[in-house]
């Protein structure tokens, strides 16, 4: 497995809606294990292939705590079925926008249909965090950032401290 570069906010590739996936075959089982690997490394609970560069629609994710087993979870071409009109509240971060959380409202559940890991079709009902969870790496395959949620003040200023301090890191 390798760790791979995530991709932070500005970036345009983070704005593009990520391609369907074929079939799930020994390449993208490798690309969900370096996801994993990725977002493990990183200290995060979901991330979606388009934060390291790859436009498919493939999420990787385990909300486990850190004193309890593993529990990694596979989402390939993601498809949301029902969500919940009772909204829930939770406070989001991101790998792609890093230091940054803010309260986001979704759906408290939602029922997903998705291949997973052998490429099985698959149907899950998730709620509470799990849910929020999946909302939020789904967006990620629509080119949505959880900052798209916040008023255009609060955005803009995440997104100028976000390029200032891209600015200021110097490559040796």
């Amino acid at each position: 497995m390798t760790v791979k570069t995530i991709i932070t906010e500005p970036n345009k590739l983070l704005r593009t809606i990520s391609k369907p996936v074929d079939q799930v075959g020994k390449k993208e089982q490798k690309l969900m294990d370096d996801m994993l690997e990725t977002m493990y490394e990183a200290r995060g609970i979901g991330l979606a292939a388009i934060q390291i560069g790859i436009s498919k629609r493939i999420i990787v994710m385990d909300i486990s705590k850190e004193d309890e087993k593993k529990e990694p979870r596979y989402f390939v071409n993601p498809v949301i079925k029902n969500k919940d009109p009772l909204k829930a509240t939770h406070e989001e971060g991101c790998l792609s926008v890093p230091d940054q959380f803010a309260e986001i409202e979704r759906s408290k559940k939602c029922e997903v249909e998705y291949l997973n890991y052998s490429g099985e079709k698959k149907l899950l009902q998730a709620d509470g965090l799990f849910a929020t969870c999946i909302q939020h790496e789904m967006d990620h395959l629509e080119g949505i950032l959880f900052i798209d949620y916040l008023s255009k003040l609060k955005k803009s200023m995440i997104i100028k401290k976000l390029s200032k301090s891209k600015s200021n890191i110097t490559i040796l």
